[in-house]
């Protein structure tokens, strides 16, 4: 017996699903010795490579009971399954389900979900049933708007998710769902930071254990990237974890358990959802931690001792792969990508084989890991030419600005550091400043250079809902009365905790050049370029006296 209360190693491990949650769980089977079947309905499905495949609906009672015969535990990889039929299961022919009916019923069941953990006090967005159009109403006004209607069930990857943007958009967002009788609940809007998820082992004695706490960034609503260890403050962290293992704290049964979380502004942590199973924004784990989160999971349904769920490298960056296109046109663009990634140190790849390949379908996903998050993300912009997205945004509050801050976009340029420049205004634009600011580092961007004249609130602002470094620029408006000076004052004003780097009143080319500095003390190559750049100043002054000495100063 490896576990003197667990299963013995030829227990026969059942997983109602086979795509590639399962395939990888699988695969940590093999390695550890444990027999694992799966249930499918697609033949020749993503785990049937190396698992014994039941042809069959994990959503059919009769068919989840059949395939339970031949088990001594049954687990999951997705939650749409039929919870009745493994309830049945545990009580009828003995065969061990992990984590219990009871759990995967009310997970299934998002609405049902949310109302389990409010009730044991974990933190959550408000949020409300929605059965009639007077319901829907009413959380518009309870919520404000926009708001965010959500099925009840068969939600993910985006899907089963719109967003209420005022009372006369109501009736679109509903029919987008599948009308009122499909079971829908709206959602307070969360103004949050980021995303933050927690992979949480749970032991069959309730005992938890949590995987790093990674950092999601999403495209179009689906899981693009995570990043660990995350860009947020140790403290956030630590409160990510905190809600993820209260609310896995709060059900029952073994396995591991995808927590997903919201970051707010004040460094407060709301939950959004929970899976039952292993998740997307721990693949990670298989490279980067001393056990994965497959193993984890093999190891808690079996009764078996938790393994060390500790990084084993410095930070480690997921890359999902998903479709482009349809058909052959969108298998050959990831086959590229997947190349590229073959000649990058510290890149994994992971092909899932899935039966065709579908825009935005995950079709499988690249483990890069490396000694720090700086050498991680040169990784990924090596392997992914769509991160190939500006790193410093050059923001003013009125395109009158723009003489002055091209300054900063051509030294940028000379640099070959990506930009993007636009108008932002904290005051006639405010929610698009708030945006701006919120989002900048989820899009992958190192720094923001703000020009403002006059009240010069933009840099500040922008500064205090941020975790990038910001550098003002003093600009002298058009036609202003004031010498600029206004402006640097305002800038240079801000209170403790807010830091606004600034250079002379209109040198947006200096911002230009401390934010490649900034960027370049993570990166040697444009480090390189920005000692070559010193150096051919000094060349030019040392050339200019030279000449200066040689004629004279009159005739100079």
């Amino acid at each position: 017996m490896i576990a003197e209360a667990g299963l013995p190693r030829t227990a026969v491990v059942g997983v109602l699903g086979g795509g590639q949650l399962g395939k990888m769980l699988a695969l940590e089977a093999a390695k550890m010795g444990v027999t694992l079947k799966v249930l499918d309905p697609t033949p020749a499905c993503p785990a049937s490579v190396v698992a014994q495949q039941t042809v069959g609906s994990f959503r059919d009672f009769e068919a989840v009971e059949k395939f339970a015969e031949g088990c001594d535990v049954l687990t999951v990889e997705i939650e749409h399954i039929d919870a009745d039929a493994m309830q049945a299961v545990a009580e009828q022919s003995g065969v061990e389900v992990e984590p219990t009916p009871q759990t995967l019923r009310t997970i299934q069941d998002k609405f049902r979900q949310k109302q389990h953990f409010e009730a044991v006090g974990v933190p959550l967005p408000d949020f409300r049933e929605i059965k009639c159009s007077k319901c829907a109403e009413g959380a518009g006004r309870a919520f404000g708007y926009p708001y965010m209607l959500k099925c009840k069930r068969l939600a993910y990857d985006g899907r089963g998710n719109a967003v209420v943007e005022s009372e006369e958009g109501i009736a679109a967002a509903v029919a987008s769902l599948g009308g009122y009788e499909a079971g829908l609940y709206a959602e307070k809007w969360v103004p949050f930071v980021c995303e933050l998820a927690v992979m949480v082992v749970r032991s069959r004695d309730g005992s938890l254990a949590s995987f790093p706490v990674v950092q999601t960034i999403h495209k179009n609503s689906i899981c693009w990237t995570t990043e660990t260890p995350a860009r947020v403050p140790a403290a956030a962290q630590r409160r990510a974890k905190e809600v993820a293992e209260q609310a896995i704290g709060a059900l029952e049964g073994a396995g591991v358990f995808g927590v997903e979380t919201f970051l707010l502004p004040d460094g407060s942590v709301l939950l959004n959802e929970v899976a039952p199973r292993p998740h997307n924004s721990g693949h990670y784990t298989i490279e980067a931690c001393a056990s994965s989160q497959y193993e984890a999971h093999l190891r808690a349904v079996l009764g078996w001792p938790a393994g060390d769920t500790g990084l084993r490298v410095g930070a480690s960056l997921m890359l999902n792969i998903l479709g482009e296109a349809d058909g052959e046109e969108g298998e050959r663009a990831a086959h590229q990508l997947m190349g590229r990634a073959f000649k990058v140190p510290g890149a994994s790849v992971h092909w899932y084989g899935k039966a065709g390949v579908a825009p935005q379908r995950k079709i499988g996903h690249i483990t890069i890991v490396g000694r720090d998050n700086e050498e991680c993300r040169r990784r990924l912009r090596a392997i992914d030419e769509s991160d190939g997205g500006p790193s410093v945004g050059i923001i003013m509050g009125s395109d009158s600005d723009l003489p002055t801050m091209k300054a900063a976009a051509e030294v940028l340029e000379e640099f070959g550091v990506a930009c993007e420049v636009t108008v932002v205004s904290a005051h006639r634009t405010p929610e698009r400043m708030y945006e701006y600011a919120r989002t900048a580092h989820q899009r992958g961007m190192l720094a923001i250079i703000a020009g403002a004249g006059g009240a010069a609130h933009l840099p500040g602002m922008v500064a205090a809902m941020t975790p990038l470094p910001v550098i003002g620029v003093p600009v002298k408006p058009a036609g202003a009365h004031l010498d600029g000076l206004d402006a640097l004052l305002s800038i240079v004003q801000m209170p403790k905790g807010v830091p606004v780097a600034t250079v002379a009143i209109g040198n947006a080319a200096n911002a230009g050049l401390l934010a490649v500095r900034i960027l370049a003390a993570a990166d040697p190559p444009l480090q390189q370029k920005m000692l070559d750049y010193q150096g051919g100043m000094t060349q030019t002054v040392l050339g200019k006296a030279a000449r200066l000495e040689d004629k004279g100063w009159q005739e100079y």
